[in-house]
């Protein structure tokens, strides 16, 4: 089957090996369109991000960087502005024609958390090449919060592919026709084109901007804790704001955006050419996102913003980024929001579920 691998597909793949773990992967790891990924009983500190390089190890380069060692197994904090890494509880054995890409839960990248997979012989981050067999690792760097973690937490994810199945521009417009992919006229253009909303329907609020000295947050711990702690509301009368340095936002698309349930979408790399900001952390889009079963109404993209060298100056409606439309290789048993606890469906601005309602 050529395309994303659905839900049941993944586990078979667990079944047949492809896929092991230990202990055993566990039936709500497994989404839609991907799969959960489970921090193991010990992180290493190293000095500094690494990619392994062809030919090498990350147990070798782990010698070459590693600080010290942490045991997770009782908890253990991972300190804001430091690198670690952790091997995952899951490994691969991949066919010869089938990829994976991983990317940062939404939640995770909710926190400013960055976390990347790495793998042996690996040359890009999150990039898990055809045929690959062996471990797992997440590199996890905190940006604004320390955070509280355990052996099992999952904060990334990983997709599996066989073969091309992104929607060229062509197939894409089509697709809007017959299922809206957004509640505005679409902008396409080597995907789906989303832009930020900064006029909203009520009030003022467009935002929130990371305090920059906060206590920890235990990962564990849903719904507890109070924003005004760690965030700073964002307010605009004009639809503009100014994002500075090295601040991280939370900020909300202006399209509601839909996910039919035969396709999945994965947010674009970081374009320079949209101005000097990272827009996501957490880019996977699972079938169902948005999907009310009779057509598509939409729901908001959260967007998570890393401003860089200079200030910025974002306006309403400005493009931010782009979605990609990839076919499912069959339809999940399963949607995202109508038929699992999704913490996102129908959302609007809204921070990690680790904090009480606004």
């Amino acid at each position: 089957m050529t395309g994303i691998c659905a839900s049941q597909r993944i586990r078979a793949m667990i079944e047949t090996g492809q896929i092991s773990a230990e202990p055993a992967v566990l039936p709500e790891q497994v989404q839609p369109a991907s799969l959960d990924l489970r921090l193991g009983t010990r992180a290493w500190r190293v000095r500094a991000s690494f990619l392994t390089g062809a030919d090498r190890t990350v147990a070798e380069r782990l010698s070459e960087f590693e600080m010290h060692q942490v045991d997770l197994t009782q908890g253990a904090v991972l300190e804001k502005g430091c690198v670690y890494v952790v091997p995952l509880l899951e490994s691969l054995d991949l066919p010869d024609d089938m990829q994976a890409v991983a990317n940062a839960k939404s939640s995770t990248g909710r926190l400013d958390l960055l976390t990347r997979t790495i793998t042996d012989g690996g040359t890009e981050f999150d990039r898990i090449p055809a045929g690959y067999t062996g471990p797992l690792y997440a590199e996890i760097c905190p940006r604004s919060f320390s955070v509280l973690v355990r052996p099992g937490m999952r904060l990334n994810q990983i997709r599996f592919r066989q073969g091309q199945s992104i929607l060229t521009d062509t197939e894409l417009r089509a697709l809007h026709a017959e299922t809206p992919l957004v509640d505005t006229p679409p902008v396409i253009g080597e995907g789906l084109g989303f832009s930020v909303d900064l006029k909203p329907a009520e009030g003022t609020l467009v935002g929130y901007r990371a305090k920059p000295h906060t206590g920890i947050i235990d990962l564990d711990r849903i719904g507890h804790y109070d924003p005004s702690e760690y965030w700073e509301e964002l307010h605009s009368r004009d639809g503009q704001i100014i994002l500075d340095p090295g601040a991280f936002y939370i900020l909300v698309s202006r399209e509601a955006v839909c996910i039919p349930p035969d396709y999945a979408a994965e947010m674009a790399p970081f374009l320079a050419m949209v101005g000097e900001f990272r827009v996501h952390y957490a880019g996977f889009f699972d079938p169902g996102f948005g999907f009310d079963g009779a057509g598509g109404t939409g729901s908001r993209g959260v967007l998570e913003v890393r401003c860089h060298e200079a200030p910025f100056v974002l306006e309403h409606g400005q493009t931010v980024g782009r979605l990609v439309y990839e076919r499912m290789g069959e339809r999940p048993e399963t949607l995202y929001g109508r038929e699992i606890a999704s913490n996102y469906q129908g959302q609007g601005l809204k921070l990690a579920k680790h904090f009480r309602s606004a």
